[in-house]
């Protein structure tokens, strides 16, 4: 079993009553990853994102926000 420490970094209240988390997670291997835990009542959807796919996923949101502030 590994050990790991998470770093709370942000919590966002979502709509609908939704609330995302967002943890820096440091392995002992020394890898590091971003942690997105998703609450939706009782049900969590946790996914842990590197490096790359933080920054595409932040590109995909950036992309869409804007595209919204235009209409």
């Amino acid at each position: 079993m590994t050990s790991e420490t998470e770093t709370h970094l942000q919590t966002l209240t979502l709509p609908y009553g939704r609330e995302a988390v967002v943890k820096n997670v440091e392995f002992d291997s020394g890898m590091t990853l971003l942690r997105l835990t998703i609450r939706e009542g009782r049900r969590f959807t946790i996914v842990d994102l590197d490096a790359d796919s933080a920054r595409d996923l932040g590109g995909a949101l950036m992309t869409w926000a804007h595209r919204g502030e235009k209409q």
